[in-house]
């Protein structure tokens, strides 16, 4: 009887050491490894391919085809676009030296619009000197910008392509000038819509004349 009960101990305690052993070499297994997840690796060229997609998608569905290939190689295609659009003639060849003639032809007009606002401003009594020296400063700006245009203009009958880009480089200096100004003296410019467009413009018209423009 003895015997039988040291046999079933004997027994137990073989089952719990292979039980307890069979548990440690579980824990001790290596965890398998996660099935691979599919990762998708977006391209520099496809995100830029989508922002000209998403550019293109806002522009005036009506404009020339060609105007829209010409002014999305610039800064501000939709500003190119839209600026240069109603200066279109029928029958016209659209080719960069004809649109960047438009877009000297629309900066000059919308920097009238603006010199013609900053004179206005300069006749208001209630204007203070600060503001007086900066609308002064726009307005020889605006002068200058003019007088850019009319060179521009003069190069590309010649097909004088240096003089041409070195004249539209300098109407960049222009404009700023007139926002340095209010910057400068820490007051809002009330023409600074005007600077903004013009700024753009003039981006736009150096990205022609250097990138597209040949004579």
């Amino acid at each position: 009887m003895e015997i039988n009960k040291i046999t079933l101990v004997l027994i137990s305690l073989s089952c719990l050491f292979s039980f307890s052993a069979s548990r440690l070499s579980n824990s001790l297994s290596p965890a398998p490894a996660p099935a691979p997840s599919s990762l998708v690796v977006k391209s520099h060229s496809d995100e830029v391919a989508n922002e000209n997609t998403i550019t293109f998608s806002i522009m005036p569905s009506n404009a020339d085809p060609g105007l829209q290939k010409i002014c999305g190689d610039t800064d501000h295609p939709i500003e190119c676009v839209t600026t240069t659009a109603p200066f279109l003639q029928e029958n016209m060849l659209i080719e960069p030296v004809s649109i960047l003639k438009i877009a000297v032809e629309a900066m000059g007009n919308k920097t009238k619009e603006a010199l013609a606002t900053a004179n206005r401003l300069l006749l208001d009594p209630a204007v203070d000197e600060t503001m007086v020296s900066c609308l002064e400063t726009c307005i020889e700006s605006y002068n200058a910008v003019l007088d850019v245009n009319r060179k521009v203009v003069d190069a590309i009958t010649v097909h004088d392509l240096y003089v041409m880009n070195m004249e539209l480089s300098a109407n960049v200096e222009n404009v700023h000038t007139c926002s340095d100004a209010f910057e400068e003296a820490d007051i809002e410019s009330p023409i600074k819509e005007f600077d903004s467009l013009l700024e753009k413009m003039i981006s736009n018209s150096l990205a022609i004349g250097v990138d597209l423009v040949r004579f």
